[in-house]
């Protein structure tokens, strides 16, 4: 049921800083009711307000938003929308019982829900990324650490037993989440062609699945990450595994790699590199391949307009979940790739609604095993934040806004 506007989550101390204290600007309010209004008209959805009015052209059976607090929602979006949606989930501002299917329908209809006339506003209202989220050497590392230094356990509570944070990819009619993640491990290595006395290199480790996999094929890994609680399980498990005398965890960046291999593998590490260094990570691959080697990429993407777009602004995600990032597009990869090295894209796969069900199934577990999460010493907050995370996620592949891709990449 949704809550009364002077009702309040409790913000467990000084953790979300100024979460719930909104913005106020009420020129900026208004002009975000009415932008909202027009973006909802035609939308198959209903937004529900406490005090009964609705909007949206959704039936009976559409998805519901409930604004509970629409003062401090609209504040929020007056002050960035690009942040205050999200926000305001957080903090309790709306709430819907069918958040992915929701936001599926906001996801599908991102490119118009602003005006055109306005969007040309956009380099003058769109916030830029922090300089300190820029992804240098150095604040690469903290970038990381951010997001992979939460908590080892609170991963294991919705990942499979792989332990592997990228979308899997499933058989026709599988649903099966730790077939699914060998499958996709598999694939990219066949696209990187690793087997038996394979020497490989793997930007971003993870905790350990594919140097696993890559070593019981027979490959010699060197395996590169920032992420310190990543590398400690991930050693751990190459151990169990007993792979430990065929794998190497280096905690090292990927600029500062150094080799020469067979085999470079990397799995939705990308979208963490920074597009000013898109140039820098292609051609230290190109440096680090053997002649005739081959690179083995997953990369999520979205339409090159929506990078274009988008791709100087700061938004809840680049916030609160993956800072310094930005999602490339199938065009910026293969552009930046002729550009900047002497290898060439020679075979793409794409398998954007598996993502779909990979994060379905990551989110129903987050939420069911929540007790355990909450063990660790997260808060309701934090279960807002990562219930919209993964919804919003699995909203913008069901949509086709987002897809992901594997690439084998060669001289």
């Amino acid at each position: 049921m949704p809550t009364r506007e002077t009702d309040r989550p409790d913000p467990s101390g000084d953790r979300w800083g100024s979460l719930f204290t909104p913005p106020r600007s009420p020129l900026r309010a208004r002009v975000a009711r009415a932008l909202f209004a027009n973006a909802v008209r035609g939308l198959p959805v209903r937004v529900v307000y406490a005090d009964g009015d609705q909007a949206g052209a959704g039936g009976p059976g559409s998805p519901v938003m409930h604004i509970a607090r629409p003062g401090a929602f609209f504040h929020r979006l007056g002050a960035d929308a690009k942040i205050g949606f999200g926000e305001s989930y957080m903090a309790g501002d709306w709430t819907s019982t069918a958040l992915v299917e929701l936001l599926t329908e906001f996801a599908a209809r991102m490119s118009t829900l602003i005006p055109p006339r306005l969007q040309a506003f956009r380099r003058w209202v769109d916030r830029r990324q922090p300089a300190a989220e820029e992804n240098t050497v150095e604040n690469s590392r903290s970038n990381i650490q951010r997001h992979y230094d939460l908590s080892n356990d609170l991963f294991a509570t919705f990942l499979d037993q792989t332990m592997t944070y990228s979308s899997a990819l499933f058989a026709p009619g599988e649903t099966d989440l730790r077939a699914g993640q060998l499958r996709k491990i598999d694939s990219v290595l066949d696209h990187a062609r690793v087997g038996a006395g394979s020497e490989v290199l793997e930007i971003g480790t993870g905790w350990g699945a594919l140097a696993i996999r890559a070593a019981q094929r027979g490959a010699v890994v060197t395996t590169h990450t920032l992420s310190a609680e990543q590398k400690a399980l991930a050693e751990t498990r190459i151990a169990e595994a007993g792979v430990a005398d065929r794998v190497r965890v280096v905690l090292r960046d990927y600029r500062e790699a150094q080799g020469s291999f067979d085999a470079v593998v990397s799995v939705e590490m990308i979208e963490a590199v920074g597009e000013r260094y898109w140039p820098t990570y292609f051609s230290t691959v190109d440096r680090l391949l053997k002649p005739g080697g081959r690179f083995g990429l997953q990369s999520i993407t979205m339409p090159h307009d929506r990078m274009m777009a988008t791709r100087e602004s700061y938004t809840w995600i680049h916030k609160y979940i993956f800072p310094g990032g930005i999602i490339p597009s199938n065009e910026s990869i293969e552009r930046t790739v002729t550009e900047h090295t002497g290898m060439r894209v020679h075979a793409v796969h794409d398998f954007g609604l598996d993502y779909a069900e990979t994060l379905h199934q990551w989110r129903v577990r987050f939420l069911d095993r929540w007790e355990r999460v909450a063990a660790l010493g997260f808060d309701q907050t934090f279960r807002r934040m990562w219930e919209f995370y993964l919804a919003y996620c699995e909203a913008g592949f069901r949509s086709g806004y987002l897809n992901v891709r594997q690439l084998s990449i060669g001289r």
